[in-house]
């Protein structure tokens, strides 16, 4: 590429930021100013967040195989897990173990019985 073109390239470029620019309309917004409302004011507090639904998750194992495996699996295929059948299952919320139980039959449903209970103090 002789420098002309480099150039001729380069103004081009400039003009295209340049329009570009020009087209993007910005607005500004003034914000209500903040007022300190003193040590009077209520914390947020637990009891208002009660109702927040949370994600719940029971990990039974987990299992790392190959791309090559992964193709094969089909219908039938049993994949052992990281765990054995006596182990507790992993108990999640929002994908943080906070307990383990056993996984247990409740009808026709599985269900975990809580039999570990994490500390939540952060070490």
């Amino acid at each position: 590429m002789s420098e002309d073109q480099t150039t001729e390239n380069s103004t081009d470029l400039e003009s295209s930021i340049e329009q570009a620019t020009e087209a993007v309309t910005v607005q500004s917004k003034e914000l209500d100013e903040l007022i300190d409302v003193g040590d009077d004011a209520q914390p947020l507090g637990i009891g208002n967040l009660m109702g927040v639904p949370v994600r719940v998750t029971v990990q039974v194992g987990r299992a790392r195989i190959s791309i090559a495996e992964l193709v094969q699996l089909k219908p039938g295929s049993v994949m052992t897990l990281d765990r054995e059948a006596h182990e507790p299952a992993d108990i999640l919320v929002n994908g943080r173990v906070v307990a383990c139980g056993e996984v247990v039959t409740v009808g026709s449903h599985y269900g975990v019985r809580i039999t570990d209970v994490h500390s939540t103090e952060e070490g």
